[in-house]
């Protein structure tokens, strides 16, 4: 079935949103979601801001509106329900400069409960048969004015959430997980709080660079200091990072950096614009920095595994946990991501798995397999982690007939 969405309020003055935020300070939680575009900006543009609390829906128009006045209302504790909420909460850091001090987001409560990475419309299905009007991904929200589609399916993203909050709550008090929950809400927080630091962000840029990891020597500082560099640049001229250098020129740059800038046209992926002048002398005086780096100034992913070895042990271990996270009806990605897994293994206390409920359900079954005292065999299709016979089996040498 179809639930009909509240009706919903348009504010589009600064003076009707103190007064919505006045409102919203009276309730103990309300919903929150954003429209928002980025296609041809570092930072998200938003178009729209739904909130909803009491039977009550308001749709902002933040196109014409500074939503900066929302921060008492973000920091008075009143609970901030939203789903999926990362980039909801960076845009709330951008625009307001503060995260909400109670989040609850109910894609990673439903995480808690069996649900896999569940998105807004099956969730809502399945836990109050409510059926979301469809939407367009490719809708433009900075159009005006919006359609009485837009505008519904904006409105519907908020309408049921805090309904659906209360629904997990029970199921998560009933499976004793309600803390974790609430733990790991609150951690989401603080990873995006740490991103405002905008040169941690440039700093750390190439970590992001899918084949980052396989960089060596000095080929690791010039891919460090072209990501920041465009990472800077990017943000200076408020563009997308691939505006300013694609990523197959940062690692072509890196991986064989020119010596004079008449080597620049040869690069793969690297645009036109960067052959000659000014561009290509600050391209090049860039990789001279990024050479320069001494060992202790790189910054490294806090588990840097690159060896071939270790990355398949974690290929393994990871198997290992996301079949024991569905046997105990969490979503894999909520008990631990690759990353964690290489920080455990890296040996690094400061991981998700080396402390609380994660260091009790897989941490330390993965330490014992790290230490030689576990081993992982199969049983009846799935995978096991018992504890080791210290026989070791090797195969016969290739060409022997075995007796």
């Amino acid at each position: 079935m179809t639930d009909a969405t509240a009706p919903a309020r348009w504010v589009a003055t600064a003076a009707d949103f103190e007064r919505l935020c006045d409102e919203l300070s009276t309730a103990p939680a309300y919903a929150l979601d954003t429209e928002f575009h980025r296609e041809r900006t570092y930072f998200p543009k938003v178009a729209l801001m739904q909130l909803a609390w009491d039977g009550h829906v308001a749709l902002v128009d933040t196109l014409d509106i500074d939503i900066a006045p929302m921060r008492p209302l973000l920091e008075d504790g009143a609970v901030a329900v939203l789903h999926a909420a990362e980039q909801d909460l960076e845009i709330l850091q951008t625009c307001c400069t503060v995260l909400p001090k109670a989040m609850f987001d109910t894609q990673i409560a439903a995480g808690f409960v069996g649900y896999s990475s569940t998105g807004l419309s099956a969730l809502l299905a399945r836990e109050l048969d409510v059926t979301l009007p469809k939407g367009d991904r490719l809708t433009n929200w900075t159009k005006r004015p919006l359609s009485e589609e837009q505008l519904t399916y904006a409105a519907a993203d908020v309408d049921h959430l805090l309904e659906l909050r209360e629904l997990l709550i029970a199921q998560l008090e009933r499976a004793g997980r309600l803390e974790w929950a609430e733990a790991e809400c609150a951690e989401l927080v603080e990873r995006v709080r740490l991103r405002a630091d905008l040169d941690e962000v440039a700093d750390t840029a190439w970590w992001r660079l899918k084949e980052s990891r396989r960089l060596k020597g000095v080929s690791r500082g010039i891919g460090q200091a072209l990501a920041a560099w465009r990472e800077r640049e990017a943000m200076r001229r408020d563009v997308p990072v691939r505006f300013v250098l694609s990523d197959m020129a940062v690692i072509a740059l890196a991986y064989r950096p020119p010596r004079k800038a008449s080597e620049l046209r040869d690069v793969r992926g690297l645009d036109p614009r960067f052959h000659r002048g000014a561009p290509a002398d600050e391209l090049m005086a860039v990789m001279e920095a990024g050479r320069e780096l001494k060992p202790p100034e790189l910054r490294l992913p806090s588990a840097d595994i690159s060896d071939s070895s270790q990355r398949a042990t974690v290929t393994l271990v990871a198997a290992w946990i996301s079949q024991r996270a569905r046997a105990l009806r969490l979503d894999p990605q909520v008990v631990a991501s690759r990353a964690d897994i290489e920080s455990l293994l890296a040996g690094r206390e400061t991981g998700r798995l080396a402390s609380g409920w994660r260091r009790e359900l897989v941490g330390e079954p993965v330490l014992r397999l790290a230490q030689g005292t576990a081993s992982v065999a199969l049983d009846q299709g799935a995978l096991v982690l018992e504890e080791r016979s210290y026989r070791t089996i090797t195969a016969p040498d290739a060409g022997t007939t075995p007796e």
